[in-house]
């Protein structure tokens, strides 16, 4: 999967700049991506990792 189509996603899903881990390790399974390469693109679009459970990101 394109990164083009998880960052258009990760806009979508991330209200104010930020994004929970839940959704984040969601859509990491959704676009079959590892949870490293979300949270990468996360970085590059100045979205935050709020509530992070198991120090994926």
């Amino acid at each position: 999967m394109e990164n083009r189509a998880v960052v258009a996603k990760l806009k979508e899903v991330a209200t104010g700049g930020k994004i929970s881990c839940t959704e984040a390790r969601q859509l990491a399974t959704d676009f079959k991506v590892k949870n490293a390469e979300v949270g990468k693109l996360c970085n590059e679009n100045d979205i935050k990792i709020y509530g992070c459970e198991l120090g994926c990101f």
